[in-house]
């Protein structure tokens, strides 16, 4: 079984942003612990611009942890508290494909290393639809044909490849000594800040 991962995204309400953020740091806290949840990661907007998007990115063990802890009364709570906070509705969705293979709840790997990775997915999948594709596609004008292509390399590098790629290599993406998961910049723990 996969993790599940989930993004959401909030806009505080102009003069709101401070409690906001402070409902929010409390409620990652709080539901770290909650059975399944893999990790948690908060992004708040950079420190002197003007932006009031909030977002939690949530992981889970599986899928039956994931819509257990939305349909929880924690989240519910945690939703009420924020109603009068936002500006509207929280935009959910979950990650799919190359967004969430790389993205760990404690440490995301160095650029370098996703690149490496991608690379060992997209050669194979180039070379394998590029000889079983171009007799099929022979009717076609050359650009139509490549963009057929694509999209099979494509596909392929979402659901099969990077999936595969991505667990081999997990030790490797992320070592064992990245313990911290990050919060709004900070180490999430259960101690109060410093």
């Amino acid at each position: 079984m996969s993790r599940v991962h989930v993004a959401i995204t909030h806009q505080a309400k102009p003069g709101q942003e401070a409690q906001y953020e402070a409902a929010l740091r409390e409620f990652a806290r709080e539901s770290l612990h909650e059975p399944g949840t893999a990790g948690v990661l908060l992004l708040a907007p950079v420190p002197g611009t003007h932006g009031c998007e909030y977002g939690i990115l949530r992981s889970f063990e599986d899928q039956a942890s994931c819509d257990a802890f939305y349909q929880s009364d924690r989240f519910r709570n945690f939703h009420e508290l924020t109603k009068p906070l936002v500006v509207e509705e929280a935009t959910r969705r979950k990650l799919h494909g190359l967004e969430a293979f790389f993205r760990d709840p404690k440490l995301s790997p160095p650029r370098w290393k996703m690149a490496a990775i991608t690379w060992l997915g997209v050669y194979p999948s180039v070379l394998f639809w590029g000889k079983v594709l171009p007799p099929a596609l022979d009717s076609l004008h050359s650009l139509l044909a490549t963009a057929v292509t694509t999209i099979f390399v494509t596909i392929t590098l979402a659901w099969l490849v990077m999936p595969i790629l991505s667990k081999i290599f997990a030790a490797w993406l992320h070592p064992p000594n990245a313990a911290n998961v990050p919060i709004l910049g900070e180490a999430l723990s259960d101690q109060p800040p410093r």
